[in-house]
């Protein structure tokens, strides 16, 4: 590859949690209707010129996986499920995700698309690892980043994790 493209292209709706060190953005390559093979390519050729330690994947399938290490670039699997009990599932990605900031990795977390459930997820690990303080201050953190109001959906997985601090 050669000129411009070179450096391949953002993932769409790229949004930095924490500057240098968490972003998410939706699935490199689309969502599934409109997921394209070239365009994944060179997001995730984006991803690696741009110091991206990591891709972490909170799909429930393993989608892109092989793309990844096809590509020399780190993946992680954690499948957090939309329905039923997702304590286990979020214990575990925020468990992985902060051990990775602890050594100072550069990492993308995506799911399908970037929408409610995955700005739930966002503001459920901020509220995880203390850096705030209560469900409404993730909440209205989240919604300030992403520029929108947090539904139904975001707000039970903040909820969730919120119950999980509120035990330990």
């Amino acid at each position: 590859m050669k000129g411009k493209w070179a450096a391949g292209i953002p993932p769409r709706n790229l949004t930095w949690v924490l500057p240098g060190i968490l972003a998410v953005s939706e699935r490199p390559g689309g969502q599934a209707a409109t997921h394209r093979k070239v365009r994944r390519q060179e997001e995730v050729i984006w991803l690696r010129e741009n110091g991206f330690d990591v891709v972490i994947s909170v799909l429930n399938s393993p989608q892109n996986l092989a793309a990844y290490a096809e590509l020399s670039m780190e993946s992680a699997h954690h499948p957090v499920p939309k329905v039923g009990d997702v304590t286990p599932a979020l214990v575990s990605l925020y468990g992985d995700v902060a051990e990775r900031q602890a050594l100072g990795q550069q990492m993308l977390i995506h799911a399908d698309e970037l929408g409610d459930w995955m700005i739930g997820i966002v503001a459920g690990y901020l509220l995880w690892v203390g850096r705030l303080p209560d469900m409404p201050r993730a909440t209205t953190i989240a919604e300030q980043l992403f520029g929108r109001q947090l539904g139904s959906e975001g707000r039970a997985v903040v909820a969730t994790v919120a119950e999980l601090v509120d035990r330990s």
